[in-house]
């Protein structure tokens, strides 16, 4: 049977999160009964997640761990030519589907991804979701977060994810806007704060900034990835 031209996938990288999936299980299961294919991406968890996954009914592919080699696992899992990356902790707003497969006609654009907001005890995360949302409209440049989304020719025209182990989502964007500029929905997906939680928010704001200073300047990722651990 052929696939139809606008087919979504959504494609959502885990690893341990079998004591929160009761919240995920329920919003992929919205988006399977809108016709959307879900393909989850398992990187080697050490918990039941995957099987409560598949008991869920939900395809569960493995893969090695790392969300870059996850969320490319997932992309050749399915032959949807649009594709919608999902962190685990993040939820679409409703609609999203439809919102998606209008954004990516042909007339409109090649990818794009969602404004954020963040969902935590931290005062200080409206503030931080504001300047995701506004650095993302003024850069190009996307986080996972925000749910990216991208046809799949654009997908493989820049060969994917990179495999490194962090900014994987930053380098991306920056390939894709080779392509084109994003398609920026003001539509707000809703993320988990639980980084800037159980951190604090100063110190994670502190952080991510340098992180990011420090990859534009040229530091592998893998350098990165360690500081961030």
């Amino acid at each position: 049977m052929a696939t139809p031209p606008d087919r979504l996938a959504i494609i959502v990288p885990v690893l341990d999160e079998a004591g929160t999936l009761a919240s995920l299980k329920n919003h992929l299961h919205h988006w399977q009964s809108r016709g959307v294919e879900v393909v989850v991406v398992d990187g080697g968890s050490s918990d039941d997640g995957p099987e409560q996954l598949r008991h869920a009914g939900f395809q569960v592919v493995p893969a090695p761990r790392g969300r870059a080699r996850q969320m490319n696992a997932g992309a050749q899992a399915t032959n949807a030519s649009r594709l919608l990356f999902l962190h685990a902790d993040t939820r679409l707003p409703a609609g999203a589907d439809d919102q998606v497969r209008a954004a990516l006609r042909p007339s409109t654009g090649d990818w794009g991804r969602f404004d954020v907001r963040i969902e935590g005890h931290s005062r200080m995360l409206p503030v931080v979701a504001w300047f995701m949302n506004h650095r993302s409209r003024l850069t190009g440049i996307a986080t996972g977060d925000q749910g990216l989304f991208m046809t799949r020719t654009a997908f493989e025209q820049v060969g994917g994810f990179p495999d490194q182990p962090l900014m994987e989502d930053v380098e991306i964007c920056k390939r894709l806007k080779q392509i084109s500029a994003p398609v920026c929905l003001k539509h707000r997906v809703t993320t988990s704060g639980r980084r800037w939680d159980n951190r604090g928010s100063w110190r994670t704001i502190w952080l991510m900034w340098q992180l990011r200073w420090a990859y534009w300047r040229g530091t592998p990722a893998d350098q990165l990835a360690e500081r961030y651990s």
